[in-house]
């Protein structure tokens, strides 16, 4: 599998993601640049996921058949969003109870698009999206309130 290099404008690799893509702040996406995208690619998927939440790891966000692109737009609304465990279908920015937590946005490039729904969920994407991945990359950043 090859290796996607993400990264943002907004925010450095292991640094602090500023407020306003926080529920402190406006709760909006950032801006995600995607290097290395393979030429066979034909959707993207992305998942936002925080394994520092106090009983499991908390999807946030979930968005697939992305049509390939190098950049995802702040405040976008591209693609198919699923259901997050917050049971809305948006982005939902880290929050923390407490501490700092780690949130890994990851981005897959897919040699297909997905068949699923918008009440699906993180690990129905998993499963559909098996067998597909043709390459994967993340950007994590921390949060604290």
């Amino acid at each position: 599998m090859d290796t996607l290099k993400v990264t943002s404008p907004a925010f450095a690799f292991g640094y602090n993601i500023p407020t306003k893509y926080t529920c402190d702040g406006q709760d909006v996406n950032p801006p995600l640049h995607i290097q290395k995208i393979p030429g066979e690619a034909i959707s993207l998927a992305v998942l936002l996921d925080d394994p520092d939440a106090p009983a499991r790891t908390w999807n946030h966000w979930l968005v697939w058949n992305i049509p390939v692109t190098k950049d995802i737009h702040e405040n976008s609304f591209v693609g198919v969003t699923g259901q997050s465990d917050f049971r809305n279908n948006k982005y939902n920015g880290p929050c923390p109870t407490s501490g700092t937590h780690r949130y890994y946005f990851k981005v897959y490039a897919l040699d297909s698009t997905l068949d699923l729904l918008v009440s699906d969920k993180k690990r129905k994407l998993l499963h559909k999206m098996k067998g597909h991945i043709l390459a994967k990359g993340e950007l994590v950043g921390l949060y604290r309130r």
